[in-house]
């Protein structure tokens, strides 16, 4: 097996002897004493002290000391960065600890860079290190991918008071030292030419420069996905479309374009003739199929260029990609940002068509997009190019994701942040009944309890009325449905501003009234957890009744159950709130709770790297168990929009036990893993939902949601009343005869 890994990345990438000279035992010094290689003023100043010590030490000369001084830092590190790759699966750190009075931790760190700008990284996170030892050895270990590492980072901090010594690191791969492992090295990496712009700043759009770059568009992103020379990382494929594109945009005839492409792709040589290899029409159990845009339907590629096409695409047979693995959910590898804002236009049509392929390849739920996703990227194309500005491109980036509709498919940017604004009203709102409501308080700051009462009815804000309004921010909510977008749209715009004064309009008790208030900076709110905690109340499961039990998704914990067994034992029912984010696994332990019996609750669809664009059902999953000791109660789930992702998941596991019954409104419709972050040009980072969810008789819950049995939606008289109307009904179900 090693043999053959070996082979592959010799086939894919050059490996070269490694010469990293890991300093972990801090004998080799620079011309200033300080050990080669090693940050020693990480994060020290002014709260710790890190110094070479001669005399407390392992072994060897030397060790490093780290000593909380003064001031308010909450830790000091050593760090020492290695920027390479390096073929393996594994990163182990070894280290000799000693301390000292620590209140607080003293551990060893390991920190993976990937290219995509996402960091992993391990710690002694188990083996809390504190108070005084002596020399103890110690090691962390962590999986590696070397298809998404570009650098390493290893060290030692110590975290609050006291001191620490370390001595004697040593970092292998696998079972070899770092200084002897194999460093990969792939074409694409070196290639820098495009780093600091595209070197295309104006692009002249009419109907027809615009229908070729829809296909060239496309052509780029399907050569980026079924070549095995760009899947092997021969190519920086972001250059290779730069080199190109001037090119391309002078020519003038169908002729023209054909023949340049050709010699594009005849320069990335024949893939070798597959005999083996299978259309995906052959394959069974498909839930989307593959797309290919106009590239096999156009009237301006050629016969020939159209026949190498069609030949590259039926002898495809790489499960590797430098640009994606596949793992689970997709990750989306060696995608680079561009530091600017503002890229180049260049870069901000490259955006485009990276997005723009990703979702045509690798995103599961394609099939429920409304628009013709191919007809989206000829739209899009005059957009990016004429924005003219860095809010102008983020706004249509943040309009092109919204087309997925997909709860998970927020948009992160500076930009973003800084156009939705830094201040936020310390009230909470939402729309009920059509109208947006106030609901509760974040924050008990700036009179805001003697300005709103719950139950108000915010009609204007800042001179614009809230219907006008939302016609204005709706089409830039990334959600899966309309309610998920209502749950989002007065915190991410409404209730946002850059201004710290708000001049609202409210309704209250059928009298207008005109208010000024005064918003609260950000990070000041925490309007996460108070949305996201209906009834909290430790530990997460109480009595309403001596007949009605009542658990919280968010804070249930799997050591409860037991507790949760004893305590609900002579109810008549239950009632789970899933209006909340579970913080512990729920669909096993709550389904053998719940379950006389094990079945299937859920399917998924897989994608493929080997074709493309296509996704097929995997092997169900179950949950329950063959018990007579289940709950024989009723059970009643509570869900609304608040009820996303893993929520949603674990909704569908409990809906397979008998007696349970879900109350409420439309769920999120985002279900299925996230993905890690998808890097756009720009500085700009985006998610998708990396699995398609379906229930056994095939129902898929994306954008629909979890089936609901009784819909019930607060009204403002419950608001007005204090009342959970949702949670009554579920109240009622229980005692009904």
């Amino acid at each position: 097996m090693r043999y053959f890994l070996f082979l592959f990345f010799l086939i894919s990438c050059s490996i070269v002897n490694a010469q990293v000279a890991f300093n972990g035992n801090f004998e080799n010094l620079t011309a200033k004493g300080k050990p080669t290689g090693w940050d020693m003023a990480y994060n020290t100043k002014p709260s710790y002290k890190i110094m070479l010590d001669s005399v407390i030490k392992r072994k060897g000369k030397y060790a490093v000391s780290i000593a909380y001084d003064t001031g308010q830092g909450k830790f000091g590190a050593i760090n020492y960065h290695i920027a390479h790759t390096f073929v393996g699966k594994t990163l182990t750190l070894f280290g000799v600890l000693k301390t000292e009075n620590v209140l607080g931790k003293a551990s060893l760190f390991l920190s993976v860079n990937g290219i995509n700008g996402q960091i992993e990284e391990m710690d002694m996170r188990n083996q809390k290190l504190s108070g005084a030892r002596d020399w103890t050895d110690f090691y962390i270990q962590m999986t590696y991918n070397e298809r998404d590492a570009v650098s390493l980072d290893v060290g030692a901090y110590l975290e609050g008071k006291g001191k620490m010594w370390v001595d004697s690191l040593r970092l292998y791969v696998d079972d070899t030292p770092v200084s002897k492992a194999p460093i990969v090295s792939y074409k694409a990496a070196k290639d820098t030419a495009f780093n600091k712009g595209s070197g295309i700043n104006y692009i002249s759009i009419n109907s027809r420069n615009t229908g070729n770059l829809v296909l060239l568009g496309q052509l780029w992103g399907f050569l980026k996905y079924h070549h095995p020379a760009i899947a092997k990382g021969n190519y920086n494929w972001d250059n290779e479309l730069f080199r190109l594109m001037p090119k391309y945009l002078k020519c003038k005839t169908n002729t023209q374009i054909s023949k340049l492409l050709e010699r594009w792709i005849d320069g990335l040589g024949k893939p070798q003739l597959c005999l083996k290899c299978k259309p995906w029409t052959t394959k069974k159990n498909i839930a989307v199929k593959p797309n290919y845009g106009n590239l096999f339907n156009n009237k301006v590629f050629s016969k020939s260029l159209n026949a190498k096409l069609k030949y590259i695409l039926d002898n495809h047979d790489s499960t590797y990609n430098y640009y994606i693995s596949l793992p689970l959910v997709p990750i989306f590898t060696h995608e680079k940002s561009f530091e600017s804002l503002y890229p180049d236009a260049g870069y901000r049509l490259l955006a485009l068509y990276r997005y723009w392929n990703i979702i045509q390849y690798f995103y599961p739920n394609r099939n429920l997009i409304i628009e013709d996703w191919n007809l989206i990227l000829g739209r899009f194309i005059p957009q990016v190019i004429a924005s003219r500005n860095k809010t102008q491109y983020g706004l249509t980036l943040n309009k092109l994701v919204t087309h997925i509709h997909d709860g998970h498919a927020f948009i992160q940017s500076p930009v973003i942040d800084q156009y939705q604004g830094v201040y936020r009203l310390p009230v909470a709102a939402h729309f009920i009944e059509g109208k947006l409501v106030v609901t509760g308080y974040y924050k008990d700051t700036l009179d805001v309890k003697q300005k709103f009462k719950i139950g108000d009815i915010i009609t204007a804000i800042n001179g614009i009325q809230v219907t006008e309004l939302m016609k204005q921010y709706l089409p830039l909510m990334s959600s899966s449905n309309y309610d998920s977008k209502l749950r989002d749209l007065p915190g991410s715009y409404l209730l946002k501003s850059n201004s710290k004064q708000f001049n609202v309009s409210i309704l209250h008790n059928s009298t207008m009234a005109q208010l000024i208030a005064y918003a609260a900076e950000l990070t000041k709110i925490n309007a996460y957890d108070f949305n996201r905690s209906p009834h909290a109340k430790e530990p997460g499961y109480y009595l309403i009744n001596k007949d009605i039990g009542y658990i919280l998704a968010s804070m249930f914990k799997t050591i409860d159950i037991q507790n949760i067994r004893k305590t609900f034992k002579d109810t008549k029912g239950i009632i789970i709130d899933m209006r909340a984010y579970p913080i512990d696994e729920m669909e096993q332990t709550i389904g053998k709770y719940l379950k006389p019996y094990v079945s299937t609750f859920v399917k998924f669809t897989n994608g493929s790297l080997r074709y493309p664009g296509l996704f097929t059902f995997g092997e169900p999953s179950v949950n329950g168990d063959k018990i007579d000791d289940y709950y024989k109660g009723k059970v009643i789930v509570l869900v609304n929009a608040l009820t996303q992702s893993n929520a949603e998941y674990v909704t569908m596991a409990l809906q397979s036990a008998p007696n349970v019954t879900v109350v409420g409104s439309t769920s999120a419709g985002a279900d299925g893993n996230i993905t890690k972050p998808i890097v756009l040009p720009g500085m700009f980072y985006t998610f998708i939902s990396g699995l398609g969810v379906y229930y056994p008789d095939g129902t898929n819950t994306q954008r629909s949601g979890v089936k609901i049995d009784y819909i019930i939606r607060p009204t403002i008289k419950g608001i007005e009343e204090n009342r959970d109307e949702v949670l009554e009904k579920a109240e009622e179900l229980i005692t009904r005869k």
